[in-house]
């Protein structure tokens, strides 16, 4: 009999639909912030944890090869000494509970760094009400994961006044051909369920170049919190020179426990293309299932928000085939409560 679906796939499905608009409504609110990052900054820092700092790793992916200002990510509750008055601290926890990031944003005060919040309430937007912070108010009620969108837009927002053009135009360009694509990746029929079928029960390996790694890294924990089961990403070229002997000596009667999804776009280095191949046919050699997955785009950022959506749906076929309600994250709420953190 087919798994049954349960009420948290229904409303995980919903949101991982909405995607389009969190973002454009993400990038408008920041960009309506009243004190924004100053024009003289130099560099940036983020703080924090989970959905907060990948949404800040994907725009590095932008950042890193069109900004002239440092943008850094940090996860965890201290700062690096690079933060001081002359670099802007981004706080970002979408429930404004994390105390890894409190911490840090503690830290950047007495450092006298200059401080932005980003979160949907909570302690955190309490402290920047308090100190006279810019708070960027994220909608509130969602799991964390699910905001992603607001996040990523709303960041982009704050670093457009440092692009050479705004993103304003691009965003809602690549957002609407993305929501054209909403009802096909929801589909049990889509290109996201038919990826899950092919995984199977084997653990997935997400890699991908550089330009991508945040998005694989975002795959891994969508299918880490979604479908309950553990996953593992890398990048190229680094794998090359330490993972590739660890597929090598697989055993072939090892090789139904994994499978590989390589995700590609156009415009990344042409250079991993021979080793990509000759690592391709070592793990066919191993009997590993292998797919390669293209995003077809022209703009990197198109490229990284299709993938998003794409690897949320993903995740949640994975959930739906093993009859696993991808909404609630017990585990983590045992942490919380073991260790004291709300």
């Amino acid at each position: 009999m087919p798994a049954r679906t349960p009420e948290g796939q229904t409303y995980m499905r919903a949101l991982a639909s909405q995607l389009p608009r969190h973002l454009r409504d993400g990038f408008a609110a920041a960009r309506e912030l009243d004190r924004p990052i100053p024009r003289s900054a130099r560099n940036v820092y983020l703080a924090g944890m989970g959905g907060s700092a990948i949404a800040a790793d994907l725009v590095r992916s932008l950042t890193d090869p069109e900004l002239e200002i440092g943008f850094a990510v940090g996860r965890g509750p201290t700062l690096p000494r690079t933060v001081d008055k002359e670099c802007v601290t981004l706080l970002a926890s979408y429930s404004g509970r994390t105390w890894e990031t409190l911490s840090a944003y503690d830290e950047a005060g007495r450092r006298s760094s200059p401080r932005i919040v980003l979160s949907s309430g909570g302690e955190l937007a309490q402290r920047a009400e308090r100190d006279g912070v810019p708070h960027l108010l994220l909608p509130p009620g969602l799991p964390p994961r699910a905001a992603v969108g607001f996040v990523l837009g709303g960041l982009l927002g704050l670093l457009d006044p440092f692009f050479r053009e705004s993103n304003e135009d691009r965003l809602a360009r690549s957002a609407d051909r993305l929501e054209v694509l909403q009802a096909s990746y929801a589909s049990g029929q889509g290109q996201p369920a038919k990826l899950a079928r092919l995984v199977g029960a084997r653990t997935p390996q997400i890699y991908a170049d550089v330009s991508l790694a945040a998005l694989a890294r975002r795959w891994k924990t969508q299918i880490e919190e979604n479908a309950k089961r553990l996953a593992h990403f890398d990048q190229f070229p680094e794998l090359f020179h330490n993972a590739i002997v660890g597929w090598d000596a697989l055993p072939v009667a090892d090789a139904r426990r994994w499978a590989v999804v390589v995700l590609e776009w156009p415009g990344q280095s042409k250079s991993i293309a021979p080793g990509l191949g000759y690592f391709e046919n070592l793990l066919k050699r191993r009997r590993v299932r292998v797919a390669r997955l293209g995003f077809d785009a022209d703009d990197p950022l198109e490229a990284l928000i299709t993938g998003i959506s794409f690897g949320d749906h993903f995740s949640l076929s994975l959930a739906e085939a093993a009859g696993v309600d991808p909404y609630p994250i017990h585990a983590i709420t045992r942490l919380k409560r073991a260790v004291g953190n709300t």
